[in-house]
């Protein structure tokens, strides 16, 4: 039998339990998004991994198997629970079903950042990272009503937006940009209560191109003089101007939306879309990160922007024709920051 001399093995030892407690003391981040097909929540993904990467830590990804997948999100915030891990980032499927669980985590010492969309009630989550959505609306309304002149007093609008469950995301998106082109909002926190006579109405896309063709064509038969369409997304935006495209009319009628994903930035250059507000899916994460490593750290938490309830990353008005009095770039540059 072969011995190993004490010192040696006590070195060896030694050694051992110094990497088992470096590794123990690798702080553990959880990131969970609605789904992992979403070039937005790939993107998001990719900034998270990166940061994680450049500060040393584990990322942990879970995603949900649909988008609303509220059951999928809560077992993972539950196996971040359990695993020990110093926070979280969510972008939450059901922003009120998974509050029960989000203050388990809280109440386990996690902090929680959530990205894009803000839980029901905000104040559920330690802060929300996110585009300020309702400027990205009025960047694109303040667009659309320079853009359009004097005919803006006389515009037909439709209003292709997410759903009827008045989504945060999607109201301040629909909110904002009717307050960038001039028309009383009413309830700033509910879609749908506008009475000025040049919306024509308004429809639900679920985000999709299939949604936003089916919502033109309802919009297109309710008034076929609309000369004006904001949409949720790009994707919806696209589906929208197809289906302007086969009654003939695409020419006549003006798109505004938000995102700034890839395909749609080309919408810009290629001129399907008028204008649209970039959002940075990868900042979101890469920031949110950094929070909870700081958190880790010295126990501090992130900070609201000024004048606002969470932590803006940022929105950015892409556009090949520019308007007085509102800032922008064009597709040229807006496709060296896209996504998707």
């Amino acid at each position: 039998m072969k011995f190993i001399p004490y010192k040696k093995l006590a070195c060896l030892v030694a050694a051992g339990t110094l990497s088992t407690v470096a590794m123990a003391e690798t702080p553990i981040i959880g990131l969970i998004t609605k789904t992992n097909t979403n070039p937005f929540f790939v993107k998001m993904k990719e900034g998270a991994q990166q940061k994680a990467d450049e500060l040393g830590v584990e990322l942990r990804t879970f995603a949900g198997r649909y988008d609303g997948d509220n059951e999928t999100q809560v077992q993972a915030v539950e196996n971040l629970i359990a695993a020990g891990a110093k926070g979280i980032l969510i972008t939450p499927s059901d922003t009120a079903g998974i509050v029960p669980t989000i203050q388990k985590a809280r109440d386990a010492g996690l902090l929680v950042i959530a990205l894009d969309t803000p839980l029901s009630p905000a104040s559920a989550a330690d802060m929300t990272f996110a585009t300020d959505n309702f400027k990205a609306g009025e960047m694109i309304g303040m667009w659309a009503k320079e853009k359009m002149g004097d005919k803006a007093k006389d515009a037909k609008i439709a209003l292709l937006d997410l759903s009827t469950s008045q989504i945060t995301v999607d109201v301040a998106r629909d909110q904002g940009f009717l307050k960038g082109f001039g028309i009383d909002i009413k309830d700033p926190n509910r879609m749908g209560d506008e009475t000025d006579p040049r919306i024509v109405g308004n429809d639900v896309t679920q985000g999709s191109e299939e949604g936003g063709r089916r919502a033109m064509e309802n919009l297109l038969q309710k008034d076929p003089g609309v000369n004006l369409v904001y949409t949720i997304n790009e994707p919806a935006a696209a589906g929208a101007y197809e289906a302007l495209k086969s009654f003939g009319l695409e020419k006549d009628v003006l798109i505004v939306s938000v995102d700034g994903g890839c395909p749609g930035v080309r919408n810009i250059k290629d001129g399907v879309i008028g204008a649209t507000s970039m959002q940075f899916p990868l900042q979101m994460a890469s920031e949110g990160v950094t929070a909870i490593v700081e958190f880790a750290k010295s126990g501090s938490r992130p900070s609201a922007s000024n004048g606002l309830d969470f932590f803006d990353t940022g929105v950015q008005l892409i556009t090949d024709e520019p308007v007085k009095g509102v800032k922008s770039v064009t597709s040229q540059t807006g496709l060296s920051m896209c996504w998707g």
